[in-house]
Order: C-alpha cells, then sequence, then structure tokens
C-alpha cells in the first residue's frame, strides 16, 4: 500500500535584520517539527522586506544571508525541506498582481495590522500600495505552491483569514484551483520585546538567536515587567508582566505555575532565574557548532564571504528553481482558467 501524500506547508518570514526569540517561538520552531511530517516550502521573503524598507533597500541583501545562517542554523535541513528566496521565483509577483484583479479594495483596508504597523512604525512611510497589498502578496506566496498549512503567529491570523476569503472568492469566480489554506497556531503566538511591544526587529527591542548569553541577560536586565508592582515586594501579576512571556516560551509548564504562585521562597513571577534563561538558551536550539558551520567564514572586507555565499546559494536558492513549480505550482491552472496561453517557464518543462 503507498503512503498517503503528504500535505503541503508554506511560510515565510521576512528579512529585516537576524531571527529573534518571537520569530523562533512564534514559527521557526514549528518550522522544525514540521519538516519530518509534511511537504514544507519555507521561504526568505524579500519583496514583503522591501514593503517597508524601501527606502534602504540595499541592505536587504544581507539581511537575506543573515536570515539563510538562522534558518540553517536552527537545524532546518535542506533535504527535508525546501528553503528559498521568494524574488528568486518571478512567478510570486504574477499570480500577486493577478489575485489583486480579483481582491476587493476594502478587504485589505480593513486588516487590521496595516494601521497598527502605521502607528507603531512613525519613523517609516507606510502609506504605500505595496505596504497595503501586503497580505494579497502573502496570498499568492501560499497559493502559488496550494500550501493547505500555514504556521504563523497571532499578528499574522488576518493576514491568512484575507487569504482564504481570497482563495474562496478566486475559485468561486474562476473554478476550483486553490485548496484552503489552514492556519496552525504556535502554542506561544506573541513574545514581547524589551520594551514590553511585540517583539521586533523593527522596534529595536528583540533579542536574536545569534546573541551571547551575556548580551541576553543584558537585554533581559532592562525588560519592562508588572508596571502596577511599586516596590520589589510587591507580588506581581505574570499575566501583565511582558517579562513573562519569555516563561511562556521556555519554561515548562510546572515551573511556570511555580513561579506564577511565587514559589520558592518568595520569588517573584516577573524574574527570570539563572536556570531558567539557562534552559532559554538551550531551548532556542541554535547549536553553536551549526551556526560555525553555516557562517565561517562569514564575511570579509568587501562584503559576504564567496565560498560561504556560493554554499547558501545551493542550499536555498538553487532549489527555488530547480523543478520547484514544474510539481507544485499553480500558476499554470490559473493561466488555464483565466484563458491564457501558457509561455514556456510558467510552470511547465
Amino acid at each position: 500500500m503507498s503512503e498517503p501524500k503528504k500535505k503541503t506547508v508554506f511560510s515565510g518570514i521576512r528579512p529585516t535584520g537576524p531571527a529573534h526569540l518571537g520569530n523562533f517561538a512564534g514559527a521557526m520552531r514549528n518550522w522544525l517539527a514540521l519538516q519530518d511530517k509534511y511537504n514544507c516550502f519555507y521561504s526568505i521573503v524579500t519583496w514583503h522586506a522591501l514593503s517597508s524598507e524601501y527606502q534602504s533597500a540595499k541592505v536587504i541583501k544581507g539581511y537575506t544571508y543573515e536570515m539563510a545562517v538562522d534558518l540553517l542554523s536552527i537545524g532546518l535541513d535542506p533535504a527535508k525541506c525546501v528553503m528559498f528566496v521568494q524574488s528568486e521565483v518571478k512567478e510570486h509577483a504574477e499570480l500577486h498582481l493577478l489575485l489583486s484583479m480579483v481582491t476587493p479594495l476594502p478587504w485589505v483596508e480593513r486588516v487590521p495590522t496595516f494601521k497598527d504597523m502605521q502607528k507603531e512604525m512613525e519613523d517609516k512611510d507606510l502609506n504605500t500600495y505595496g505596504y497595503l497589498g501586503y497580505p494579497v502578496l502573502q496570498t499568492a506566496d501560499i497559493l502559488l505552491y496550494k500550501g493547505e498549512i500555514v504556521p504563523v503567529g497571532e499578528d499574522q491570523a488576518a493576514h491568512l483569514e484575507l487569504a482564504r476569503e481570497i482563495c474562496r472568492r478566486f475559485n468561486r469566480l474562476m473554478g476550483d484551483v486553490f485548496p484552503e489554506p489552514q492556519m496552525l497556531l504556535t502554542e506561544t503566538p506573541r513574545l514581547a520585546g524589551t520594551d514590553g511591544r511585540k517583539m521586533s526587529k523593527s522596534f529595536g527591542n528583540a533579542i536574536y538567536l545569534k546573541d551571547t548569553p551575556a548580551a541576553i541577560r543584558e537585554k533581559i536586565a532592562t525588560m519592562i515587567t508588572d508596571t502596577r508592582r511599586k516596590r520589589r515586594s510587591d507580588a506581581g501579576e505574570p499575566a501583565d508582566c511582558p517579562a513573562f512571556t519569555l516563561h511562556a516560551a521556555f519554561v515548562e509548564k510546572p515551573r511556570r505555575e511555580e513561579l506564577a504562585a511565587g514559589g520558592e521562597g518568595g520569588v517573584r513571577p516577573h524574574e527570570l532565574h539563572e536556570r531558567d534563561l539557562r534552559r532559554a538558551e538551550g531551548e532556542r536550539e541554535v547549536s553553536p557548532e551549526r551556526r560555525a558551520d553555516a557562517e565561517t567564514p562569514r564575511v570579509v572586507d568587501d562584503g559576504i564571504h564567496p565560498d560561504v555565499e556560493e554554499d547558501v546559494h545551493r542550499c536555498i536558492v538553487e532549489r527555488a528553481r530547480d523543478g520547484l513549480l514544474h510539481r507544485h505550482g499553480a500558476l499554470v491552472d490559473v493561466l488555464v482558467v483565466l484563458g491564457r496561453p501558457i509561455r514556456h517557464g510558467a510552470g511547465v518543462p
């Protein structure tokens, strides 16, 4: 009896800087588990990065390399999953254009993250079509591979719901081309940064996977805790303590409950103890040996070391074109239902 066909997973991450604990707890830890169970496509979504970083676009190349190193360092295996750079597959842009033709404008305008991010990133001009259309491009990313499962953090839930709506509308208008993607929320969907806001590279409040233990301790020492706590002797409330989200991500449930109850002779729930910090460092699952293999020697005087760049390119870029769309792409089906001629290279040999 043949084995059942594996479902297809798609997920992406923006290269706007090195990966941080929020990325790891919100998505990347799931990626590790899923690569052994599903047909996984993991993309470094460079065009999504451009939507907010277009004023300093030159940095995206270096950040793309940084992200590739982080993904390889946590244990993602190119033999088990497909890792690639979004902008290397031009069909993402073409499907985005086609989907935008059937997406009502009010649908993208109502996505809460559009206005929220404009307020939170006031130093950037996000009042652009590219940023407004971010969720439609995200939809194209998923549907291009007929993604069935999408592991996302809580902050991306509205985007995925919009993707499902666009998928249903397209199928209703054009015929059943795409499977409707299902959301897989992580157990710890949102991790607080050092200033209490959502951990984000853009906010400058992140703890990075590549940070040393000393750097992590220094950052945690400055974190906002329960603001209602006036004295060190006052009991804190874990639900109102941003620092406690680290416990939720990296400390086992019995230990979290012990701390929340103020165990160990009056230990306060907002405090991250040395043994818990050591566990958190271990739970990042970033092997120094793997990172060294992935990135050393990582730079030379004029940029990335050419040998390393070639290795990373082979792992995550070449596979994006090497038969990927031939086997899994949906663009051919879209072109057929739209009555367009199928050109050479559009997902067919």
